[in-house]
């Protein structure tokens, strides 16, 4: 194996996927290799590694070792109130379709650090909506959802949050989603009230629960078109009828899955689950 950190040859990338596949049953053998590399390039210079030889050994023998840095590996694209036409849309059109006497089930996969899944029930409670909704909210990364589960985020991004918050509701405080705190923001405690963060793995395990919509954000960009339509599938058979998935603005889906999914909205990236019967 190659004693260059910067360097991660396609072979030693297959080898590195391989045994953490077969060792932990975690699946990154589809993931856009360019991507993967970098990450694993990365885990190497934080741990002041001499070659890929080393990262293969310490993987080999330590599984926590894997599990706390696989945010190396992972890049999380999050963050309050991202593209706010989709919001605005999503308050005004599509959650109101919803008939308001029933409950609804969403799911946000590939959550990171739950900005999106906080944004979700600031929007449900301006609605009032939210006590009648559960929200899932899963990713791979633990120490990710460590951090959604608390809900506190730096200081230092307020300005930027606060900005994209009112462009989506302009009569609004940040008083209304966060606790200012000295060095942080927090979310605040009605917000969380009606979000479960878990530990779940797209890559190779179902979820056994049906959605009204789920969410799946800047995480397919990372995967190639066989893994796209299998976790697609998975989407498919977790959502009910008519049920609606959101990707992120730069994830296509791959042809295959086209008898899956009709666009609703292009440009807000929504589509709609094809009923099985036609």
């Amino acid at each position: 194996m190659s004693s260059t950190k910067d360097i991660i040859t396609i072979e030693e990338l297959e080898s590195l996927t391989n045994v953490i596949k077969v060792k932990y049953g975690i699946d990154f053998t589809n993931y856009e290799k360019k991507s993967l590399q970098r990450g694993f390039a990365r885990l190497i210079r934080k741990n002041n590694m001499d070659s890929v030889l080393d990262l293969w050994t310490k993987i080999m023998r330590d599984r926590d070792f894997l599990i706390s840095n696989i945010d190396e590996l992972l890049i999380n694209l999050t963050e309050i109130f991202r593209n706010p036409d989709l919001w605005i849309f999503l308050r005004d059109t599509l959650l109101p379709s919803f008939p308001k006497e029933e409950k609804l089930k969403i799911w946000h996969a590939g959550c990171s650090t739950g900005e999106e899944a906080y944004t979700m029930a600031f929007v449900l409670k301006n609605l009032d909506r939210l006590k009648q909704t559960d929200i899932l909210a899963t990713d791979l990364s633990k120490s990710a959802l460590t951090k959604a589960i608390k809900g506190d985020y730096s200081k230092i991004l307020m300005t930027k949050y606060f900005r994209t918050f009112k462009a989506s509701f302009s009569n609004a405080k940040l008083e209304d989603i966060f606790k200012i705190n000295d060095k942080s923001i927090s979310i605040i405690d009605d917000l969380k009230q009606n979000i479960h963060f878990k530990q779940h793995n797209l890559v190779s395990e179902n979820i056994n629960q049906k959605f009204d919509v789920i969410f799946c954000r800047n995480v397919m960009i990372y995967f190639d078109d066989p893994l796209k339509t299998k976790v697609l599938k998975l989407f498919f058979d977790s959502l009910n009828k008519g049920g609606y998935l959101i990707v992120g603005y730069y994830d296509m889906l791959p042809t295959a899955t086209r008898s899956l999914f009709e666009v609703y909205n292009q440009s807000k990236r929504i589509y709609r689950k094809i009923s099985e019967e036609t």
